[in-house]
């Protein structure tokens, strides 16, 4: 059994590489080349290389994959650049616009790796041969009694689980991370002492396809009349001013609402698209105490039942764990039951469900309320 937990010798485990053109893909191809693992490298064109080559610093651009490229040569290893364009746009672009449209808060990272990444991806390297497929992703697979389990990183502040929960149990058994073990600090050292040309490579802060982090101009230019002006209303009910757009608002928002007058501060507490409604409240308007979820992905092993699971779930992906219960429900989504009530919970995002490190699974979240109120 070698390294990676396949039952061949390195020399002949095929091990395809995701390389985004990063520090962290790059050195995951490097220490897998360096144990003598038959590394091929792939990188994904995932949108327009004209628009690509004039924003840097994001993934799948036109600059990273030259560097995805460049570190390819410098290990001695085969190199592919895979036009994925349709994809992507079909798969998480235009989700990602019609979600704002709904009144969500989307995550596209999640979109990407569960479909383009992680469904398309993975059987390309199922074509070439592959043992396997290697991620740069900060998350550790284990094996446990029953099979291959996902768990968070070692480095709390790089961990990306939250990211991974629509990973399938399939997907798993297929997929690796090495670098889920090691901190940041630890694989830039790795970076430099391979000569790696991103060994200072910054770290991508945007999303890819968005540029500066204007998500409204994105959206307002593949969905013409998304920005169309609305009222903002009080959760009483009284018309406070006017909005251009819900594409601007998230829910748990404070900040460049243009309306006051308050004595407690105002938030945005719900999105209403058919009306174009911005409905804004008291932070205490906010509390969650019940998340419906759609489209469960489980990792946990035993079916969920009717007792329900006790877990900690993350309801945001800069959020705290929060204590909760897991019961299932007849659709095949699930319900959270919240010990305490949370804020900010937004239609749009992801409720990922942990027990201690280990990622149980989770959902999209479709709809969220108070117990208390209903």
């Amino acid at each position: 059994m070698n390294s990676l937990g396949i039952d061949k010798p390195a020399g002949r485990t095929r091990v395809v590489v995701a390389m985004s053109g990063g520090v962290d893909s790059s050195v995951t191809a490097a220490l897998l080349h360096a144990q003598g693992f038959d590394v091929v490298g792939i990188t994904l064109q995932l949108y327009d290389h004209g628009m690509a080559l004039a924003k840097k610093g994001a993934c799948c651009a036109g600059q990273d994959i030259y560097d995805a490229r460049q570190v390819s040569e410098r290990l001695g290893i085969p190199h592919y650049v895979l036009d994925y364009e349709s994809r992507f746009r079909e798969s998480v672009i235009d989700d990602f616009a019609d979600s704002y449209l709904r009144g969500e808060t989307p995550i596209p990272c999640v979109n990407c790796n569960q479909t383009v990444k992680f469904r398309d991806l993975l059987a390309t390297a199922r074509d070439l041969g592959a043992d396997c497929l290697a991620t740069g992703h900060y998350v550790q697979r284990k094996m446990g009694p029953d099979g291959a389990e996902l768990h968070r990183a070692v480095d709390p502040k790089r961990d990306q689980s939250y990211f991974l929960f629509a990973t399938t149990q399939e997907q798993l058994d297929f997929l690796r991370f090495p670098l889920g073990g090691m901190e940041k600090n630890r694989v830039r050292e790795e970076a430099e002492r391979f000569g790696l040309v991103v060994a200072d490579k910054p770290d991508s802060q945007d999303i890819c396809f968005v540029p500066q982090g204007s998500y409204a101009e994105v959206v307002q230019k593949l969905r013409p009349g998304a920005a169309d002006p609305g009222d903002i209303v009080h959760v009483d009910g009284r018309v406070m001013g006017r909005h251009e757009g819900i594409i601007h608002y998230t829910i748990g928002q404070r900040r460049g609402l243009g309306v006051g007058g308050e004595r407690e501060p105002l938030f945005v507490v719900r999105l209403e698209p058919e009306t174009r409604r911005v409905v804004v409240g008291p932070k205490a308007a906010l509390a969650r105490d019940r998340v419906i979820l759609r489209d469960v992905n489980w990792l946990g092993g035993a079916p969920l039942t009717a007792e329900g699971r006790r877990c900690e779930v993350k309801l945001r992906s800069v959020s705290a764990p929060a204590a909760a219960t897991l019961y299932p429900l007849p659709d095949g989504g699930a319900e959270v039951v919240l010990d305490d009530a949370q804020f900010g919970v937004s239609p749009g995002q992801a409720a990922v469900c942990y027990e201690g490190s280990r990622v149980l699974g989770g959902g999209w979240i479709a709809a969220a309320e108070s117990r208390l109120a209903a």
